[in-house]
């Protein structure tokens, strides 16, 4: 496993705080976290599914009644001002941005970001083959913005330098002036198992087009996660790039929402864009709220999970009876399999017992897991009686 240099993130002021209502605090077992959080019902519950916390409805419920009660409390009008305007700061803080604008969804962040980074550049968009703009956007891009997106390096993590180089070259020899406007990242990539792009890597990748004045969009829907894994300051994988969006419900456990970051030069008016695609929405700061209450916290237990998680992976290879398999470069998934027995019946066995895993792949019995902050919630001692336990 990648060692994480603690140090080094907990250096990260931006963001330091104690674990606060939704992480369970950092109980040694699963009974007394449940017993000490009368906001989380679940709180005992331990995920092997999920960026983030994965929060109930009626957990999400709890902890807006709590954030609301505040009387400096103030909700948005149409997504600006008041906790949606103090979560755009603080994301724009984290990734060292002059600012920041809140999207409904990051399907929009990314759109909107290449389209304004393309405006004054070229219609032309790099991006990677299995990464979510070309695959899980419904091609809004072409359709929208009439822009047109090149996939490149089909079932790898990302292009390389010389990838980007080539066709930079092909442009300029073409003869009809058709510029690439944007490169464009996602790390860690979802379609793959989180696996992340390495941050002297990205070096490399973005030197060309930084060179030749295309733009530089990172769909960093899960930077928190990569940081937490990588060892990295978000603010450091950030100021490679003139715009990032980051996710607020994946890894900050809000019901929705994205964030996306950049200079004030691109952002200051995007709420006129935003509306035009119809993400101007009405009332968006229960979104907010979470997530801003998420931002500081998700570090702290992530540093934690990882302690857990190290712990408990030694411990399962030493017993033998499950393979566990970390994911090459890869960030929080990794696999389970089973040397003997039915891996439904375990999971239907774990779940009685608070441990929740995803369904196994039918052909193979592998079950493709994540660790989270919900982890933190028990210790690597009682996670291993419960799985081998429940054999």
């Amino acid at each position: 496993m990648q060692s994480l240099n603690r140090r080094r993130f907990m250096q990260a002021g931006a963001w330091m705080t104690a674990m606060a209502v939704t992480s369970g605090g950092s109980r040694s077992s699963r009974a007394q976290t449940q017993e000490g959080n009368v906001l989380n019902p679940s709180a005992s519950i331990v995920r092997f599914h999920g960026d983030g916390l994965s929060l109930t409805p009626s957990e999400t419920a709890a902890l807006l009644e709590k954030l609301t009660a505040s009387t400096d409390f103030e909700p948005d009008s149409y997504s600006r001002g008041g906790v949606v305007e103090a979560l755009e700061t603080r994301i724009a803080k984290l990734l060292g941005k002059e600012r920041a604008v809140f999207m409904p969804t990051g399907t929009l962040a990314n759109h909107l970001a290449v389209r304004t980074l393309c405006a004054t550049r070229g219609g032309r968009v790099i991006a990677q083959a299995d990464s979510h703009m070309v695959n899980d956007a419904g091609d809004c891009a072409q359709t929208l913005s009439g822009l047109n997106l090149i996939p490149l390096a089909a079932g790898k993590s990302c292009f390389t330098a010389r990838d980007v180089e080539e066709i930079l070259a092909r442009t300029k020899s073409s003869k009809v002036t058709t510029r690439v406007g944007v490169l464009s990242i996602e790390s860690p990539v979802r379609r793959l198992d989180n696996v992340a792009v390495p941050l002297a890597e990205l070096k490399k990748i973005v030197a060309p087009a930084r060179e030749a004045g295309v733009g530089l969009h990172l769909d960093g829907a899960r930077l928190p996660l990569y940081s937490a894994h990588m060892g990295t300051d978000p603010a450091a994988v950030a100021a490679l790039f003139d715009t990032v969006y980051v996710s607020m419900y994946k890894c900050f456990s809000a019901p929705s929402g994205a964030v996306l970051a950049g200079p004030a030069s691109l952002l200051d008016d995007l709420y006129h864009a935003r509306r035009m695609f119809g993400g101007g929405m009405p009332s968006v700061w229960p979104f907010a709220a979470v997530a801003l209450h998420n931002v500081d916290e998700y570090p702290v237990s992530s540093a934690q999970t990882l302690a857990v998680a190290e712990d408990l992976f030694a411990r399962l290879r030493a017993d033998g009876r499950c393979a566990v398999e970390r994911v090459p470069s890869g960030t929080n998934v990794f696999h389970i399999r089973l040397m003997k027995g039915d891996p439904a019946d375990w999971r239907q066995k774990l779940l009685q017992h608070g441990v929740e895993l995803p369904k196994p792949n039918l052909e193979t019995g592998v079950f493709t897991c994540k660790m989270n902050p919900t982890w933190v919630r028990s210790t690597a001692d009682e996670l291993e009686r419960t799985l081998l336990d429940s054999l």
